[in-house]
């Protein structure tokens, strides 16, 4: 019932490091309830004269593909005219007239016909989504592919050709570089570390692996790995997405179609299943990432008042010292009156007082129902 109320994702906060369609990613999110912090992991940078764009280019020449997918008008123009200029035009566009040209949308067909060349075909939405959905559906077994990139044209599109059997061959007319300002990236670093976040989102590899690097290059790559591997979840739109992770010892979750919907719908499922629920008081008690669900009412909570109550709950019914607790709040030193005043602003935040109790010189405990002590080891 509380889902339907505040949404799947109410109390949690998601990290998205997506350069492009990061807008789309974050909406989806905020709809069902999440916060986000939005930290680009990359840029994409035009490659004005690259061996990499001539490598690949050379490769379609000698061995021709059956599909050309063309994502953007600018990228197309720039790919002609780069070859043109290493003296591989006329070869290239020689090769394009023979194969199934797919543009994205009206901009695209434009610098095909500019080009002198005709388009198969052009989804009326201008989604590659929805070319996606053609060629798996004429089935692209044993055929090859190649799709001129834009940075993330699809996350998963690669991907999902390959996982159908395609020989895909990427045109990178476009180059992943790190962002102008780390500044998001760092914050982003520093939330995770810190267990401030639920869930980091990633649609490509490049962004997997330049937030790797930025926590490498700033000396936090162990702490890093250590809140991914055991307490924030890392979301990924599909398995290559997830290499530079998995390669680390990351395990990562991801839908079955490879898109943004299916992986915010992976995030309604997962989080709230790692979510704990206690019954407390006569409440039902569900603590998430920065709110805890009291019955259907959310409660935010601060994060000071938040370690006290993971601390709680870890030993529900158990007294807890304060001494104990005191070593869960970052920057308390050892006045033990801060407890007090995070335990008093986390009884006000939760709006029920009575949900903890005070053990007199003792410490604090949760007041876990008579009938779950057995269940949840109280005394």
């Amino acid at each position: 019932m509380h889902d339907r109320q505040h949404g799947p994702l109410a109390g949690f906060t998601i990290g998205v490091t997506a350069a492009r369609r990061a807008d789309e990613l974050g909406t989806l999110l905020q709809r069902r309830g999440g916060a986000v912090v939005h930290a680009p992991a990359l840029r994409i940078v035009q490659l004005a004269d690259d061996a990499e764009l001539l490598s690949a280019t050379k490769e379609l020449i000698d061995l021709v593909p059956d599909v050309v997918v063309a994502t953007t008008a600018i990228g197309f123009r720039g790919w002609v005219e780069a070859a043109d200029g290493w003296g591989h035009g006329e070869e290239l566009l020689a090769c394009l007239r023979g194969v199934e040209l797919l543009a994205r949308g009206p901009k695209v067909k434009g610098a095909i016909r500019a080009a002198g060349l005709v388009e198969a075909w052009s989804p009326s939405s201008e989604s590659m989504a929805e070319v996606l959905d053609r060629l798996l559906g004429e089935g692209v077994e044993g055929r090859r592919v190649a799709v001129q990139l834009h940075g993330e044209p699809l996350p998963g599109f690669v991907e999902s050709l390959r996982a159908g059997g395609a020989d895909v061959v990427v045109v990178p007319v476009y180059r992943w570089m790190p962002p102008e300002d780390l500044a998001p990236v760092d914050r982003l670093i520093d939330a995770t570390v810190a267990r401030a976040v639920d869930a980091v989102t990633f649609t490509s590899a490049p962004a997997a692996a330049s937030l790797l690097s930025r926590a490498e290059t700033r000396g936090q790559l162990p702490e890093l790995l250590a809140a991914l591997h055991h307490d924030v979840l890392a979301a990924c739109v599909g398995p290559v997405t997830a290499l530079p992770l998995q390669a680390q010892g990351i395990d990562t979750v991801q839908p079955e179609r490879f898109r943004l919907g299916p992986l915010v719908q992976v995030l309604c499922a997962e989080l709230p299943a790692r979510a704990r629920t206690l019954p407390v008081a006569g409440h039902r008690m569900e603590i998430r990432g920065h709110a805890v669900l009291v019955d259907d009412d959310l409660r935010p909570v601060p994060p000071a008042g938040m370690s006290l109550l993971k601390a709680l709950a870890r030993r529900p019914g158990w007294v807890v010292s304060r001494a104990e607790l005191l070593r869960t709040l970052p920057g308390a030193g050892r006045d033990e009156h801060a407890v007090e005043t995070a335990m008093a602003r986390l009884r006000t935040a939760l709006g029920a007082p009575k949900l903890i109790h005070t053990v007199v010189k003792r410490g604090y405990r949760l007041a876990l129902d008579p009938a779950a002590d057995t269940k949840y080891g109280a005394v």
